[in-house]
């Protein structure tokens, strides 16, 4: 099992940037980011976890919806969505950089995302359900957006005065 790395909370201000592109000669730390990046996300644990909540500001995503007795990694660096459905699908999210935090968000049933593959090559995936909403959410990652972003200002704030008042208490 690869070492893990710490994973930002809000307000980090790393969370609010956009990624950049990975680029050509990014392959290596690419590979060993994102086995750090999956073993993170095993431990947190979560099914979901992007490049800029681990501090690296790169396009790069891990995800695992499978069982944890078969898990099925997917990688996606410079992930994009390029088609989604006009039906909608509400469903409860949470992130790792806003433990114990959850809310309703409504996000298209469908998606369809081109990214590239660790080994360099091109390719699209269709998600629906649970893992067109994973996909979405770890993409609004690398644009500096959180799932909060979607629900009511009253909500948002709420949760983020709830959070900051946790994280408080546990740091004391």
């Amino acid at each position: 099992m690869s070492e893990t790395l710490p994973i930002l909370y809000v307000p980090s201000p790393i969370l609010r940037a956009k990624a950049k592109p990975v680029g050509p000669g990014d392959e290596d730390r690419v590979r060993a980011l994102s086995a750090k990046m999956l073993a993170t996300m095993y431990a947190a644990p979560g099914i979901g976890l992007a490049a800029p909540q681990v501090g690296e500001l790169l396009r790069l995503v891990v995800i695992d919806i499978g069982p944890k007795e078969a898990p099925a990694p997917i990688v996606l660096v410079n992930p994009e969505l390029v088609a989604q459905s006009r039906e909608l699908a509400v469903r409860e999210e949470g992130c790792l950089s806003l433990p114990n935090i959850f809310g309703d968000v409504q996000r298209p049933h469908q998606v369809k995302v081109r990214y590239q593959a660790l080994d360099g090559s091109r390719r699209e995936m269709e998600g629906e359900g649970l893992m067109s909403a994973c996909l979405q959410h770890e993409i609004d990652h690398l644009n500096g957006v959180l799932f909060v972003d979607y629900l009511s200002a009253l909500r948002r704030n709420m949760l983020l005065r709830r959070l900051a008042k946790e994280l408080k208490m546990k740091a004391e």
